[in-house]
């Protein structure tokens, strides 16, 4: 082990590069200058981007070629941690190969778990204005241009969860070519500088709105940079590749007859494991997988025959009851969701997090405790809290869930108040896997967050595990063979916000499910863009601004008053811009709604040619508002009608506990 120690972070950096920085530490570090720079005190700012004292550890270890392979540790700084500097001898366990320090590597990746103690300095400290290495507990002077660190972050090492470090070369070279590429532009054509200089203005701006972008679990506000979104949060592009192999085990399988146009028009785009899936399914089905370079028609083209085993995938999403009525921006994963049931035949669980919503959001008054007398007719034994409230929100809101046409059958929906005894066990298994700080680390709660919201993740983590649900995915139905909920694949559709839940989840599935599990227990998760709000195309629709959203609930008057006065619109001012211009449909909310819900491809295809020349029938933004308007109006008075039909006895169904195979 060799530790090397810097006078400054930015000296570390200029050795090691950003690599040296694991996914938590380059985000702060972005965050404190951007700070920095608003700040406009260029002397505090310089001094403070420095940082202070800081260490890099280099592990050294012989690799199968039995060429020595470097390993970096991450870097330490901040008030509030102490710089390796200031510690002594760091003591690498490895007596035991299965408890401590090892190394396990297969074809796909290579982990390495490090253990260590830190002994007390041994002598005065540090000389810290040039490079130290301490090596076995001796401190030696070293030149910084003699260390290497071009093997400091190897992507051979690192975690699927972790920096994705052969995206960040890949980044850096394409800004590079990019940078260079500019610059020899604007020196062949001065011509063109103040175009390229309008561009660059343009792209300044981009830049300053991505800055802005914030998608948390709790948040989501600015512009959105999808591409950067996968690169933050380590997931995949859903590729033309992935969508064929889709294609392959549902729509050439006749249980649809295309794929959704959320696929088509990739609304979600993003995934994790998806592929595993496809394998999986491929598999029961006893079907190939396309050929990579060839095209759509290289799919089977006939169905295979029936499987009669169960599938081996389950579906699982969920819903937090926060009000009475959903809007529009809420059916868009169940809307996938029941598309994906219908495509794969496979079971559905779906989780009504009422006790989230209390936890985050519930209430105390004391005068509304029961006072033993039972006036106004009001239970005397009654608590003062309002966690009924969101209790009978889940009735309400499963109404509107149902009405979204699921496999009555096959799905089982659940309100975490009723079913938490069944996941209790894995729920456990849950919280003794992950610590408080990671917790804390990937959520940003802090001492003074209720013992309720640390714990939850654990709670929206179970459903992930079939184990979680022996009963509804175990046993048989209609004489087909008994299937093991421990060893099914879970599915989950959801919006991108909320990825950090299964990223924690997938660190620990390993000790939650039996070794031969097909995913190692790890929920696979495929990710949708966010639907925008009707004020602008950015961030997401929330349900505490009505003039925001078109509720379910909405009539044909409230629907068309809303699109009219507030579709933010990407259409010029005048009637000789717009037929010169035509209107900016990445920005107008009108369009951005039709990609959502209207099905048909041709007519939104020719929707957007004549919108974006101004030009044909639908030229002008009022033309564009109503044809969504009518569109809408169909949507929720078809919804209307079949969530009419559902009554509690029926909520009550569809949340009994029974097998669902």
């Amino acid at each position: 082990m060799k530790r090397v120690d810097f006078g400054s972070e930015e000296e570390a950096i200029q050795k090691f590069g950003d690599g040296i920085f694991d996914a938590g530490q380059l985000a702060s570090r972005e965050k404190r200058i951007k700070k920095e720079q608003k700040a406009a005190k260029e002397a505090e700012a310089t001094a403070a981007s420095a940082g202070g004292v800081v260490s890099a550890g280099q592990l050294s270890f012989a690799a199968s070629d039995n060429e020595n392979q470097l390993f970096s540790l991450a870097l330490l700084h901040g008030e509030n941690l102490v710089p390796l500097s200031s510690l002594g001898h760091i003591k690498i366990l490895r007596d035991n190969p299965k408890n401590d320090s090892n190394i396990v590597c297969n074809k796909k990746k290579c982990e390495v778990t490090i253990k260590f103690c830190v002994m007390p300095p041994s002598g005065d400290a540090l000389d810290t204005t040039g490079a130290v290495a301490v090596e076995d507990g001796n401190e030696t002077k070293l030149d910084v241009a003699s260390i290497e660190g071009s093997k400091a972050m190897s992507k051979e090492i690192r975690l699927e969860e972790g920096t994705n470090y052969e995206l960040w070369t890949q980044q850096l070279r394409m800004e590079a070519m990019s940078t260079s590429a500019t610059t020899e532009q604007q020196q062949q054509d001065t011509a063109a500088a103040a175009p390229v200089a309008a561009t660059a203005d343009a792209a300044d701006a981009a830049d300053e709105k991505a800055d802005d972008m914030v998608v948390t679990a709790f948040e989501v506000a600015g512009s959105i940079d999808y591409n950067k979104l996968i690169e933050q949060f380590g997931s995949k592009e859903l590729t033309p590749y992935l969508l064929r192999r889709l294609e392959n085990v549902t729509v050439k399988q006749g249980t649809v007859d295309r794929l959704h146009r959320f696929l088509r028009r990739e609304i979600f785009f993003s995934h994790r494991d998806i592929e595993k899936i496809c394998e999986l399914l491929e598999g029961w089905y006893g079907v190939t997988p396309p050929p990579i370079d060839g095209d759509s028609h290289d799919v089977e083209t006939t169905p295979a025959e029936k499987p009669t085993t169960p599938c081996p995938i389950y579906l699982y999403t969920g819903r937090g009851p926060s009000s009475a009525a959903m809007h529009l921006g809420h059916l868009v994963p169940f809307l996938f969701t029941a598309w994906l049931q219908k495509a794969f035949q496979c079971p559905l669980v779906i989780q009504m997090t009422d006790d989230e919503k209390f936890i985050f959001k519930g209430e105390y008054t004391s005068e509304n405790s029961g006072d033993g007398t039972g006036a106004n007719g009001l239970d005397p034994y009654r608590t003062g809290d309002n966690l009924d409230y969101f209790a009978n929100l889940t009735t309400e809101n499963a109404k509107d869930i149902i009405a979204c046409d699921f496999i009555p059958e096959k799905t089982f929906l659940f309100s975490d108040l009723d079913y938490v005894g069944r996941m209790y066990p894995n729920i456990v298994r849950i919280w003794k896997a992950v610590t408080v700080n990671q917790v804390n680390g990937v959520f940003g709660f802090d001492s003074s967050a209720n013992i309720g919201k640390t714990a939850f993740p654990a709670i929206q983590a179970a459903p992930s595990f079939g184990s979680s649900f022996p009963n509804v995915l175990g046993g048989s139905k209609g004489g087909v063979d008994a299937a093991n909920p421990a060893t099914l694949a879970c599915l989950i559709p959801c919006a991108i916000d909320q990825d950090p839940y299964f990223r924690l989840t997938r660190d620990i599935a390993h000790k939650l499910v039996p070794s031969h599990h097909p995913l190692q227990g790890k929920p696979s998760l495929i990710h949708s863009k966010f639907f925008p709000p009707l004020q602008g195309a950015q961030g997401k629709m929330s349900s505490s601004d009505v003039n925001s959203a078109i509720f379910l609930t909405d009539s044909p008057e409230d629907i068309e008053r809303k699109i009219k006065q507030h579709a933010f619109s990407g259409g010029q001012d005048t009637k000789k811009l717009q037929e010169e211009l035509g209107a900016n449909l990445e920005v107008d909310v009108s369009y951005q709604w039709l990609r959502f819900f209207l099905e048909d491809d041709d007519e939104l295809a020719r929707i957007g040619r004549e919108y974006g020349s101004g030009s044909g029938e639908h030229w002008s933004t009022g033309k564009v508002k109503a044809k969504l308007v009518a569109v809408l109006k169909d949507l929720v008075e078809e919804h209307q009608m079949r969530r009419n039909a559902v009554t509690d006895e029926v909520v009550k169904q569809w949340m009994t506990e029974r097998c669902i195979l």
